[in-house]
């Protein structure tokens, strides 16, 4: 696997705040991930419901340090790390990950929102952030993948707050971007992995089919936009790079786990939009 990407590649980034690498874990990788997903018995403890005002939930399990287990040698690996530093033009740090839940039939939607729109909260002064958004189950229409609108990462932060039932971006800003800007359903295979600016607008509609649309989410912000105040999410701390062929050496390892697990309900400043 490739450690760098293209500069056609960065360079599409740039323009559409977003970039698809297909099959950035080989089959082998994914079948790993998707196992560990199912046995880790940690993510259905810790798992956070967040109701989508419209009768469904979607779940989150999210946590700060990307530790020895399999899903800290994803965050830190090789592959994932040098491309965050290659689009976002600076050393990158992990800010947290979490895993996206959605279950057959009961999975919730997500509201349109950036990312920046909450994590400018804690005291990052610049949305130099991007997240690494990696299919762990097939991400269907029918199951609720990801939205995202091209190029809206120009636009800057939209304002966020409380709209109706949901947390999110400003619905009206929202409809007039949708008619200027292309939306682009996410449908990736395991292992593709989605790349997206803080600032670029996504969401996704509810799992009505009968399979799972679980998500693995790696977030991280560059060195030089260390926070100025202390929030749930860490300061800068140089990555551990680990090398791409740590994670089919940790699949015998799928029962261990050391994360510390965080519930964002605790935390003040935290929106209730984390997709």
């Amino acid at each position: 696997m490739p450690k760098n990407l293209t500069s056609e590649q960065i360079a599409e980034f740039q323009e559409n705040g977003y970039l698809i690498v297909s099959g950035l874990f080989d089959a082998e990788e994914a079948k790993i991930l998707q196992a560990a997903a199912k046995a880790d018995k940690a993510f259905s403890k810790h798992a956070y419901d967040l109701e989508d005002g419209e009768g469904k939930k979607a779940q989150l399990v999210l946590w700060n340090k990307a530790g020895e287990d399999l899903w800290g040698a994803i965050a830190r690996s090789e592959r994932i790390v040098h491309a965050m530093e290659a689009l976002l033009g600076d050393e990158v740090y992990h800010y947290h990950s979490k895993m996206s839940i959605k279950r057959p039939r009961t999975g919730g939607a997500w509201s349109w929102h950036q990312d920046y729109g909450y994590w400018y909260q804690n005291g990052c002064l610049f949305p130099d952030m991007a997240s690494a958004f990696i299919a762990v189950d097939p991400n269907t229409k029918a199951n609720g993948c990801l939205q995202v609108l091209s190029g809206s990462h120009k636009m800057g932060r939209i304002e966020h707050g409380r709209f109706g039932d949901q947390t999110g971006a400003d619905p009206e800003r929202v409809d007039a971007a949708k008619k200027k800007l292309k939306l682009i359903y996410v449908e990736i295979e395991p292992g593709d992995t989605l790349f997206f600016h803080s600032n670029t607008l996504h969401r996704s509609d509810q799992n009505t089919s009968e399979t799972p649309r679980n998500s693995l989410i790696c977030c991280y912000n560059t060195k030089h936009n260390n926070p100025y105040k202390k929030s749930h999410h860490p300061f800068y701390e140089p990555i551990e790079k680990m090398p791409d062929n740590a994670i089919k050496d940790m699949g015998a390892k799928l029962f261990e786990n050391d994360t510390e697990f965080w519930d964002p309900v605790e935390d003040d400043t935290v929106g209730t939009k984390q997709e």
